[in-house]
């Protein structure tokens, strides 16, 4: 799919950035209200950086994912996804 990733890359401070299949990049940005439930543990700088794509979804050990598709819609709209 053209919202596959294709490569991401931690930028600090709960922010990433992320390049899709079709060419398209843009910014990830987690603010402080989103690190809760699954996301808990991405507090951490050093859990957060060990974000990786796996089969085209940015993913981080414990099956945590983000979903490619809702990310690249709204990358593509504002050229950031801010996540809360």
């Amino acid at each position: 799919m053209d919202w596959d990733v294709i490569e991401v890359k931690p930028q600090g401070d709960h922010l990433l950035l992320v390049r899709f299949k079709d060419g398209l990049e843009g910014t990830v940005k987690f603010l402080p209200s989103a690190f809760r439930g699954v996301f808990a543990h991405l507090r951490d700088t050093v859990q957060f950086e060990r974000v990786a794509v796996l089969d085209g979804v940015v993913t981080w050990p414990g099956e945590i994912d983000l979903a490619p598709d809702a990310m690249h819609a709204e990358i593509s709209r504002s050229g950031q996804w801010i996540l809360s």
